[in-house]
């Protein structure tokens, strides 16, 4: 498993997310330990229920709940530039989760910007040559400054020190970004004045504002007359991501009406974030452009580039290049088990939760819509509940005499062309539960036993079964009903508890007694414990114990004769008396 957070709970049902997201708002660069709000309130969780619900977030980087009131706090550096980067909205989305019974909240954090970045530009200078020859009216584009800041704390406005030739504008670009245009408002004397220093400042818009300043040095130059003219003010490409190095995304052209050197046109990107330049080349020549590195789309989705040709002389035009990035189905499916119990009773009932899983595909669109399943033959089904969670049910009954675990794959596969798959394996095991009585062996029991048998000999063993485990399957044996008198039954017969052998507690006599009935029991250690019984009859065989017995006459007082029956170990003679 990957990444995965294993919370052992068992549920019988999975009581679902609420459908609308908790929402708060706080500034970026709270301190540590700030309040956001009380979470535990606003999902109307009493305090006293906080140490049972076992309330938190999946946002740990940035946020943690009091165990003790149930607010959400801020628990590290939360710098919206870093999380959002130009963005104009800005929140964090993560979950809240709580158990005995389990929910799963959205919780929505907007961040709000701070004038906390000064506009900046990338370079310390900027130099241009600019010919004596230049009309006034004529337009020079300048570097721009760059704000992390959005909305009315980012770039607002640049200003130009006093001059006697110049004046400065703001323009926007396509993609909104704030760029100084000095405009040439006197003609140029290189022979009266051959530079000129100025100092650009960017102001942005927060309360107070934040600046930075550059240095303009300009050079006057003898008249080339003609400057280079872009074909397009902005030129446009789509690139799939991942194409490999040096792949051609499109061609800027300039051209230039003057001849030889002065109509010479090289091309050059504007100074720009440095990562521009490791990705893509520009043909100082030909103005091609190119790959020069690898291109995510979940890194980056939109570059925007300012190219500058520059003739052979002094003159320079700018055009702006802007290029999507389309996005490629390139990243398998990720499940991370959110909660799992992988010790399951046999006797839960259908539908019990054993398992809370999220699914994330870094793709978009399609790319990134994933679905999830599991084997069929296995008695448990996946659930989607709310956005980008399963839920591992219980779908078909237990019986772990029959199947004591399950090894379960999880295949989560995204909607891309091809799509793309991957899988998670985890075991679930079956926990045995008194769910089966013990089982005689035999339906009844016939035992034969001869008189005189020496007391306390084994006559007979009976024996049960259990498939349970543990004490709920150690059989115990018992003689619980017979068809002797109870207070002589102690005397006659006695059983093992642990063996079910039966011994006979004193000799038996077949003359006084032939057979008898037991009624024997065996019981499980179960709780509660479960049982069963077998009838045992128990025949007394006749063995040659009692010698022959001989008649004789005795008179009676009437003078009749009546016989005794004298035992006589061999002749005897019988005598009568007569009457004369």
């Amino acid at each position: 498993m990957t990444n995965q957070v294993l919370l052992h709970f068992l549920v019988p049902l999975f009581c679902g997310a609420i459908s609308q997201p908790i929402r708060y708002s706080i500034p970026e660069e709270l301190a540590k330990g700030s309040l956001v709000g009380n979470l535990a309130q606003d999902l109307g969780l009493g305090v006293q229920e906080l140490p049972a619900r076992n309330l938190r977030v999946s946002a740990e980087d940035y946020f943690s709940i009091s165990a003790e009131t149930g607010d959400l706090l801020v628990s590290g550096r939360i710098d919206r530039e870093k999380i959002c980067g130009k963005k104009s909205e800005c929140v964090l989305e993560f979950e809240s989760v709580t158990e005995n019974p389990m929910n799963i909240f959205h919780v929505i954090v907007a961040i709000q910007d701070i004038n906390d970045n000064a506009p900046h530009f990338f370079g310390k200078n900027i130099e241009l040559e600019i010919c004596e020859s230049a009309l006034p009216g004529v337009k020079f584009p300048l570097d721009s400054a760059r704000d992390a800041d959005v909305g009315s704390n980012s770039l607002k406005m640049y200003t130009l020190s006093p001059n006697s030739h110049f004046s400065l504008s703001t323009k926007e670009s396509p993609d909104g970004d704030k760029y100084p245009e000095l405009l040439l408002e006197k003609l140029l004397d290189r022979e009266h004045q051959s530079s000129h220093h100025l100092i650009l400042t960017a102001i942005d818009g927060g309360d107070p504002p934040l600046s930075s300043t550059t240095q303009i040095w300009i050079k006057v130059t003898d008249a080339n007359d003609n400057a280079p003219v872009f074909s397009q003010d902005v030129y446009k490409a789509s690139l799939r991501e991942n194409m490999p190095q040096g792949t051609f995304v499109l061609q800027v052209t300039a051209t230039d009406q003057d001849e030889n050197v002065n109509g010479e046109i090289t091309y050059a990107f504007l100074n720009g974030p440095a990562s521009t330049n490791l990705v893509f080349s520009l043909n100082p020549t030909t103005g091609a452009i190119t790959t020069n590195g690898t291109l995510d789309f979940e890194e980056k989705s939109r570059y925007m580039l300012g190219v500058e040709a520059r003739d052979g002389g002094v003159h320079t035009a700018h055009c702006n290049v802007q290029i999507e990035i389309l996005d490629e189905n390139d990243n398998v499916p990720e499940v991370t088990f959110m909660s799992f119990s992988n010790q399951v009773p046999e006797d839960s009932v259908l539908g019990t939760v054993i398992a809370l899983i999220k699914v994330r595909d870094k793709d978009s669109g399609q790319n990134g819509l994933v679905t999830c399943h599991i084997q069929e033959e296995l008695p448990f089904k996946l659930q989607p509940t709310s956005k980008n969670y399963y839920k591992l049910v219980i779908d078909r009954a237990l019986n772990r005499e029959q199947t004591s675990e399950y090894n379960v794959t999880i295949t989560a596969t995204d909607g891309g062309k091809p799509s793309l798959s991957s899988k998670t394996r985890v075991t679930v095991h079956i926990t045995d539960v008194n769910d089966n009585a013990p089982v005689f062996h035999q339906a009844s029991y016939v035992v034969h036993v001869a008189e005189n048998n020496p007391p306390g000999a084994s006559i007979a063993q009976v024996s049960a079964s259990d498939p349970d485990l543990g004490s709920n399957g150690q059989v115990s044996y018992s003689i619980i009903a017979s068809d002797l008198e109870p207070r002589a039954l102690l005397s006659f017969v006695s059983v093992n508890q642990d063996s079910g052998v039966v011994f006979a507690q004193r000799a038996f006599d077949h003359e006084q007694l032939r057979s008898f009935q037991l009624t024997l029991q065996a019981r499980d250690q179960g709780s509660p414990a479960l049982s069963a019984n077998v009838s045992m009859r128990v025949l007394v065989g006749d063995l040659n114990d009692n010698a022959p017995r001989v008649l004789y006459p005795t008179l009676e007082p009437d003078g009749s004769a009546l016989f005794d029956m004298v035992p006589r170990a061999a002749e005897f003679e019988v005598c009568f008396l007569l009457d004369p």
